[in-house]
């Protein structure tokens, strides 16, 4: 006799059971398309941020689950796509293949070349989405990552596993920042990775040039999703950065990560997620746009010795508004991060050079990370640097000052000076503390202020000459000796005579 409550109940778990099988593919249909964003339906087993294939050859990633329909984001897209077309779950969540091959190399953010040279060799997938290290597998940050900046190695200094904001107006100098940042580390063992957000091929291209250029293009990956690409591409361009350097600190090195910028990361996002019809907030962000930038940047890390201790810098860009540091997404990212680079436009026009506000700019490492070498000078600069900001002020609306403001005045406008440095010519420490102890000690109070980079080039070349046993004592990172001090004091006297001697004639 047939019991047809065996047969439901048989039916009832096979049906509950189907699909589960992991050789089993969800097989659904693409319904519509839209910017960039597929919407299918029957992929009732797809999971959040899984590859899904498309029977066209194309392929994109889950980003939005329905009840009845998954929304996905292409990352490539074929003219045979169309609605109709089969989709089917692929069980892989996105990675980038990392390599030591990346170096030197310009690629997508899915990790294929871009700069016509041979596929990238085979390496580790990285999941472009991991979790950050916890606070157990990490260490303080106490070791600096030198810029060769002035303003930014004495007074804003930054540690390696640190995340420090650049922000500020477009056309600043804040990527010259980050740039020169990559090209100090050419004598260190740091590898460095440029993230291009919406940027323009051409710029990317001259970047690429300026790197091979100063020989720092070989320890140099690029990665790039320009302006012309796709949303979908630009939103995953920096995830595919961290994923990369996370394979690099896997070996125990030291990476340094430039996100550039944000800004226009967070464009791409709010367009996504406009046309995945996610409810807008303020200025028309999604809500999550907090968490977009939190996961990233939180993935900056200092390991301990037991994890390998490599670590990961990471310097995101931001661009404002005429100044308006308080909307929303620099409010975000500035609360994420460890400090930020303050550039000012009036600075900017004044010729200060970078324009670094050292009063609105900070390190929330501060002199952890910096050698006892350059901290023993630094202190100086800030207060003096501190005085003669107040002073100034109030200065402009006075005749009548007593030398001894007038002296904190001159020595500000002085110090002021040293911190003014061409582009691309970052400057190892040794002579950093050379130009900030001679401003420091008055040795430039008699120099007038126009004539102070000139003073400052040509007694870095006279000490090169000379002094060469005195530039490598000062590069061991440790508090000069006093016969360390009356050395350098001898040379700049000594110097002083000749340019005087010079200026003369």
């Amino acid at each position: 006799m047939i019991d047809n409550q065996k047969i439901i109940d048989n039916l009832e778990k096979r049906l509950m059971t189907f699909g589960l099988d992991p050789k089993t593919q969800n097989v659904g249909t693409v319904e519509k398309i839209t910017d960039g964003v597929v919407i299918a339906s029957g992929l009732s087993r797809a999971l959040m941020g899984e590859i899904i294939e498309f029977k066209d050859g194309s392929r994109g990633v889950v980003l939005n689950l329905d009840e009845d329909i998954v929304s996905i984001i292409l990352l490539n897209q074929t003219e045979q796509l169309k609605e109709g077309t089969l989709a089917k779950t692929t069980g892989k969540m996105l990675t980038v293949n990392a390599h030591e091959d990346l170096l030197s190399r310009v690629v997508n953010p899915l990790g294929l070349p871009l700069d016509g040279k041979p596929k990238i060799k085979s390496g580790k997938q990285m999941p472009l989405e991991r979790i950050a290290s916890g606070v157990v597998e990490r260490q303080p940050v106490d070791i600096p990552l030198k810029t060769g900046i002035k303003a930014i190695d004495a007074i804003i200094p930054i540690g390696r596993g640190q995340r420090e904001l650049i922000i500020g107006d477009r056309g600043l100098g804040k990527t010259a920042i980050a740039i020169d940042a990559i090209i100090n580390q050419k004598k260190s063992s740091v590898i460095c990775i440029y993230v291009a957000i919406g940027q323009k091929q051409s710029f990317v291209a001259q970047i690429v040039d300026r790197l091979k250029e100063e020989g720092a293009f070989g320890y140099t990956i690029i990665v790039s999703a320009s302006a012309s690409d796709p949303a979908s591409l630009q939103y995953l361009a920096p995830y595919a950065g961290a994923a990369i350097a996370e394979y690099f600190l896997q070996k125990g090195k030291d990476v340094l990560v430039v996100y550039d910028d944000l800004t226009k990361h967070a464009w791409a996002y709010r367009e996504l997620s406009l046309v995945l019809r996610r409810p807008a907030g303020r200025e028309a962000y999604p809500g999550d746009i907090f968490y977009l930038h939190s996961r990233l940047l939180e993935r900056a890390v200092r390991l301990n010795k037991k994890n390998g201790g490599g670590s990961i810098t990471a310097l995101p860009i931001i661009e404002t508004q005429a100044n308006d540091m308080s909307s929303y997404i620099p409010t975000n990212v500035i609360s994420i991060t460890d400090g930020q680079i303050y550039l000012q436009g009036d600075l900017f026009y004044a010729g200060i050079r970078p324009a670094i506000n050292v009063g609105s700019s900070v390190s929330r490492v501060g002199g952890a990370a910096q050698t006892p070498a350059l901290k023993s000078v630094a202190g100086k600069m800030k207060l003096d640097l501190a005085q003669y900001r107040e002073l100034a002020v109030f200065a402009q609306f006075g005749s009548e000052l007593d030398p001894s403001t007038m002296a904190l005045l001159e020595r500000g406008k002085r110090a002021t000076e040293i911190l003014k440095q061409p582009q691309y010519q970052p400057l190892p420490e040794a002579l950093q503390i050379i130009s900030m102890w001679t401003v420091n000690n008055g040795f430039l109070d008699d120099v007038p202020v126009e004539e102070v980079s000139r003073f400052e080039k040509e007694f870095h070349e006279y000490l090169k000459n000379r002094h060469a046993k005195l530039i490598i004592e000062l590069s061991n990172g440790e508090k000069p000796a006093a016969s360390t001090l009356e050395q350098m004091k001898k040379a700049i006297e000594n110097f002083k005579k000749i340019f005087i001697a010079s200026n003369a004639t």
